[in-house]
């Protein structure tokens, strides 16, 4: 018998039932950050009265305690539920939702009240109280989001639930009549009676948890190469199947809802999201050739997308062209000139808020609220805002990179692209880049749909970034020494 070493209970066997520490400064960071994007807020919405009426606008006050309570209710969730999350996420958003009300309290002014302007007729007196509202539902949404799922992985259970909700809410608007379905020439919204929804906004996020569960399961097959050409290991043929009917679906959607932002959406995040998992650079140039020749069919087979496609080559040619409903294939770009006109107004440091002209451009509160804000915040102002959601992807990589689970992993890479392929779509879309598509500005469009769903997946972001840098559960440190004996 043998008498061995000693050694201090610092290495004894952790508990798994000990909490791990609570993370120091980090909850600090974000509630400062938060201070300053609400500050932000408050003398932008300050500015845009001033530069309507020349005094500070009459619900400064309420509206400003109101938006403040939201993002601090959101905070006080986020330090319960997720202390480890990032701490920029959350205040980077809630700056974006609020310099989105800002601009549409400025454009709800144009023409009342002795303003000078033109009123927009799809908006009404109570328009910006009704995006404080979404807003709330928004944040309700991130807490619940993050309340309901505490292991972004549970979600791999139900991974072709997700897929079935996923196509369901795609097809919802394509089998309902034109009449409750049908807004500018897009098939892609559910009207009844005074209540109307996008569920495309929520299919992006069933269908990339379910993209995540499927290829977690598939990645190995789907890594295997075949044949190599031109230096590039192309898949097996009998592994395209995926991507093919990806692909297919992706043209049912532009061919029956007329859609091409949703559309390009969907199939760019499938695709993503397949070179994420395999790490294979041929997924992507099948991707891109597939989606450049079905562009080029709907070009020449869909009416609504061939003018779409005319109004994009010859934006001033077609500038003074007004197209009833009855004319389906009639070409229009008086919309996209406008807002190229307004930032071109704008220059580099804009006009100020309130003193431009944005309201001229149709659905400046909607589709083209990045030419508002650039037109009055300019080319310095715009880029600040497209800076800002560089910095949530950058973050929501960043959560992606550092979490273990291959699922969590794909999910966060997943959601963080397709937050910016949308902006990419529509910014790319108002300045001429691209088609004009009819995808909204996240955070900042007019309507509930698309905030609610942008603030859920900042929710899922965060609860995977949480996940990744929360520490493994602390050894109990014992008093004294603890003898361990061995046979000889």
């Amino acid at each position: 018998m043998t008498a061995v070493a000693t050694h201090s209970g610092a290495g004894a066997a952790a508990d798994p039932g000990t909490p791990a520490p609570m993370p120091r400064g980090r909850r600090s960071t974000e509630l400062f950050m938060l201070v300053f994007a609400v500050g932000v807020v408050l003398a932008a919405y300050a500015s845009a009265g001033l530069g309507l009426n020349g005094k500070l606008p009459a619900g400064l006050v309420e509206y400003g305690a109101a938006f403040a309570v939201l993002v601090f209710a959101a905070h006080v969730g986020v330090r319960r539920l997720a202390p480890w999350a990032d701490p920029l996420m959350l205040p980077l958003a809630a700056l974006l939702n609020g310099l989105g009300i800002v601009m549409i309290y400025r454009l709800q002014e144009s023409g009342r009240s002795g303003n000078p302007g033109t009123t927009i007729s799809t908006m009404s007196p109570s328009t910006t109280l009704y995006q404080v509202a979404y807003s709330a539902v928004g944040i309700a949404a991130f807490i619940a989001v993050l309340a309901v799922i505490r292991q972004p992985r549970i979600l791999q259970r139900y991974t072709y639930t997700f897929g079935a909700l996923g196509l369901v809410l795609l097809a919802i608007p394509a089998v309902l009549p034109s009449s409750l379905s049908v807004v500018n020439g897009a098939k892609v919204w559910i009207r009844i009676g005074g209540f109307s929804i996008q569920p495309g906004e929520f299919a992006k996020l069933a269908l990339a948890v379910f993209f995540a569960g499927y290829l977690v399961a598939k990645r190995d097959v789907l890594a295997l190469a075949g044949r190599r050409v031109l230096g590039i290991d192309l898949p097996r043929a009998r592994d395209l199947a995926p991507v093919l009917i990806a692909w297919g679906a992706s043209l049912l959607i532009l061919i029956f809802e007329t859609d091409i932002g949703t559309s390009a959406l969907f199939f760019g995040l499938f695709v993503a999201m397949i070179y994420i998992a395999t790490q294979r650079t041929s997924w992507l140039l099948i991707g891109i050739g597939l989606f450049a020749v079905g562009t080029f069919a709907a070009s020449r087979l869909s009416g609504h997308v061939a003018a779409r496609f005319t109004a994009w080559l010859h934006p001033l040619t077609h500038a003074n062209v007004f197209c009833t409903a009855a004319q389906i294939h009639c070409v229009s770009s008086y919309q996209l000139a406008q807002g190229l006109y307004g930032l071109g107004f704008g220059g580099i440091l804009g006009t100020g808020l309130g003193h431009g002209q944005p309201f001229v451009t149709p659905l400046a509160q909607s589709d083209f609220i990045v030419t508002a804000f650039g037109e009055e915040l300019g080319m310095t102002g715009l880029m600040a805002i497209l800076l800002i959601f560089g910095l949530i992807v950058q973050r929501g990589l960043r959560a992606a990179v550092q979490v273990r689970d291959p699922f969590s992993k794909l999910l966060a890479g997943g959601l963080s692209f397709v937050l910016a392929l949308q902006v990419f779509v529509i910014v790319g879309g108002v300045t001429g880049l691209i088609p004009l598509t009819g995808v909204t500005t996240p955070f900042m469009s007019q309507g509930g749909s698309s905030l609610i769903a942008s603030w859920a997946m900042i929710g899922l972001l965060m609860r995977i970034s949480d996940t990744a840098r929360r520490p493994a559960p602390q050894p109990i440190q014992d008093e004294g020494m603890t003898q361990i004996v061995r046979a000889g």
